[in-house]
């Protein structure tokens, strides 16, 4: 028996994809998106720097 016919077979290379040309519409889509991105990162970076929003919940006297 030879030693070719065991084993995994390699798969087959696939052509690599094109680059897509991007118009400008294109390009001003993806950098909003990006912008999208980051606002939430940003609004937890500030709020992390403040104190708690709400402490205590209902208060409640001392009497009963």
């Amino acid at each position: 028996m030879s030693g070719l016919e065991g084993g995994k077979k390699k798969p087959l290379k696939q052509p690599k994809k094109q680059a897509k040309k991007m118009d400008k519409e294109d390009e001003a889509f993806k950098q909003e998106q990006k912008e999208e991105q980051k606002k939430p990162k940003e609004l937890k970076a500030n709020a992390a720097g403040k104190g708690p929003l709400a402490t205590g919940g209902i208060k409640k006297s001392g009497k009963e």
